[in-house]
């Protein structure tokens, strides 16, 4: 749907509003209609230009009916058509953002689906912090991804509003029906104070589509980033499968490079760079000037868009190796945490004694080039005595070794997680419960955007089928 075909669909609506209002005659009217019928014709052709400048297609006009047909741009300006090609092309724009999102959340709670339970390691500072699971790490992904398509769907409401019938921005002498023109148009509302639908609602609005495509390119940086991090390890637990998104070196025969995902970074560059652009457009410009309006699809949605596929089909080429994750938590001291907090309820050792050990504990295993699961029970009572005598408590461990083995395991700190929102069994499945519920509520709401959309274009066809064979002249 370009310029000239959105021209043509705002014409036909002007023209059944017109003749509505009694603007113009029945029959004037039909004239009206027919030669716009034949200019949006003669744009279908091959060999056409489809040019969305109104003088061009008000040219097409007068050579097909004459110069009484003008009569259709009563009440109108280019001003309020770019204004209304803006929000045309903002929604469509950002309806194909957010069907794009939600495959992605599809794609990532089925992944999480799999994986619900699966621990892997997580980060802060680049540096392994706690474990977690696949399915929580995913699921945090799907939330972000979630929030982006809330401020899509809040986003929408601001730009389906339809700035036609301001003219130049201050309305016009004709009577003319601006709610008319959003029913016809498909718009839910108009844009009612004519200065603003005109000259200020274009920037702000393009702004925050702008920054909703913003707002998923960080996301898909983010878990790019943590993709392609993974392949700094000689034995990654999250890999590409070998194919169109792998490549290989010309001169390292063990080099298997994921090259989708760093291309997939590159969009997501493009699309927060392509997002600032807008604003910087707009900034200290005033208004009634070009600059920041939209003429044809939004290359920042476009982007977007494009970048969000692309996410999907990353997505189905990823290899989980869990066992291999697991391996990775197991190789650090990640656990650590959870050994200070048994040790605080159920030793009734105060929190930072408790935490002091095990820092302790972490830097003899460590030097000794042991695993957690390698350090010897002798050992980590005698550091813990060490450890009480300092902070004047009993030096008698109070822990037994199968409750210090299960607080040192990965598997027992997941497990024993209570937060709200946490890893632990009981919470992922809900959690995936409830944002599977979600993502169906949103496919819906674009659904019912969708089918309001394609209600009004029937609508407005019909209407405009309709005024061209009403009392036209006798042949």
């Amino acid at each position: 749907m370009d310029s000239f075909y959105w021209l043509g669909e705002i014409t036909k609506a002007s023209a059944v509003m017109v003749t509505e209002c009694e603007i113009v005659s029945p029959v004037l009217g039909a004239e009206i209609a027919a030669a716009v019928a034949q200019v949006v014709d003669d744009g279908g052709r091959s060999e056409a230009i489809r040019s969305g400048d109104y003088l061009d297609f008000e040219a097409g006009l007068v050579a097909a009916g004459g110069p009484e047909v003008t009569r259709v741009h009563s009440g109108r300006s280019r001003q309020d058509i770019g204004a209304t090609f803006s929000q045309l092309f903002l929604r469509e724009g950002l309806l194909r953002v957010l069907e794009s999102l939600h495959t992605v959340r599809e794609g990532l709670l089925a992944f999480a689906g799999r994986h619900a339970h699966d621990i892997v390691p997580a980060y802060t500072w680049g540096v392994q912090a706690q474990p977690t699971t696949f399915g929580h790490w995913l699921g945090a992904y799907e939330a972000a991804f979630a929030r982006t398509g809330t401020r899509g769907q809040a986003a929408y409401a601001h730009i389906n509003r339809c700035p036609l019938g301001s003219a130049a921005l201050g309305t016009s002498s004709f009577p003319v029906d601006r709610p008319r023109l959003a029913e016809l148009l498909g718009f839910d509302a108009v844009a009612e104070n004519s200065f603003d639908a005109t000259q200020l609602a274009p920037a702000d609005t393009r702004i925050e589509a702008a920054q909703i495509a913003s707002a998923a390119s960080l996301t898909v940086g983010m878990l790019i980033a943590d993709l392609t991090q993974q392949y700094a390890q000689v034995r990654p637990w999250i890999t590409l499968n070998q194919g169109a998104r792998t490549g290989v070196s010309s001169i390292m025969p063990q080099k298997r490079n994921p090259t989708g995902v760093v291309r997939l970074r590159g969009l997501a560059t493009e699309v927060h760079g392509r997002a600032a652009a807008v604003a910087i457009s707009a900034h200290n410009v005033p208004s009634g000037m070009h600059d920041y309006k939209l003429d044809g699809e939004d290359p920042v949605l476009t982007g977007a868009a494009a970048m969000l596929s692309d996410l999907t089909g990353v997505l189905g080429d990823l290899r989980f190796d869990p066992a291999r994750a697991l391996e990775e938590v197991n190789a650090e001291y990640s656990t650590t945490t959870e050994l200070a907090d048994v040790l605080q309820r159920e030793g009734d050792v105060p929190f930072r004694a408790g935490h002091h050990f095990a820092s302790q504990l972490v830097t003899f295993g460590r030097a000794n080039r042991l695993k957690p699961a390698e350090i010897q029970f002798a050992d980590a009572t005698r550091i813990y005595a060490g450890t009480a005598a300092e902070f004047h408590l009993s030096t008698a461990f109070p822990l037994g070794e199968e409750r210090f083995r299960t607080a040192l395991s990965a598997e027992g700190m997941v497990n024993a997680s209570r937060g709200l929102g946490g890893p632990q069994p009981a919470e992922i499945e809900r959690m995936l419960a409830a944002q599977r519920e979600a993502l169906v509520a949103d496919q819906h709401w674009v659904t019912v955007a969708r089918t309001r959309l394609s209600k009004a274009a029937t609508n407005r066809e019909s209407a405009f089928q309709a005024l061209m064979q009403a009392q036209r002249p006798s042949q």
